[in-house]
């Protein structure tokens, strides 16, 4: 290999721990809010609130894409990420409905 191989598979191999360590991240992180999802659809059950709460969701989405915006993030797909787990919130809320 020439060395110029050689620096772009070493630059190629710290890209790669440096996202193997970011995902680690966002599933950690996804777990702790699913943490706080899951008390506040058992808060909902017992005090017979509905599993959904479209104000808080909005607020919720704009203040996403203001957040991508600011971090260079397409906001198109910051938009749709929340609203898969919203949906996903949702759906636990529901069962806890249950």
């Amino acid at each position: 290999m020439t060395d110029e191989t050689l620096i772009a598979a070493e630059v190629l191999k710290e890209h790669r721990d440096s996202i193997d360590r970011l995902d680690a991240i966002l599933v950690y992180t996804l777990a702790e809010r699913f943490k706080h999802t899951q008390a506040v659809g058992r808060l909902k059950a017992t005090h017979t609130l509905p599993p959904s709460d479209p104000a808080r969701e909005a607020w919720q989405i704009d203040r996403l894409e203001r957040l991508s915006n600011e971090a260079n993030l397409d906001p198109e797909f910051a938009k749709k990420f929340l609203n898969f787990i919203i949906s996903e919130v949702i759906q636990h809320h529901k069962k806890h409905q249950e």
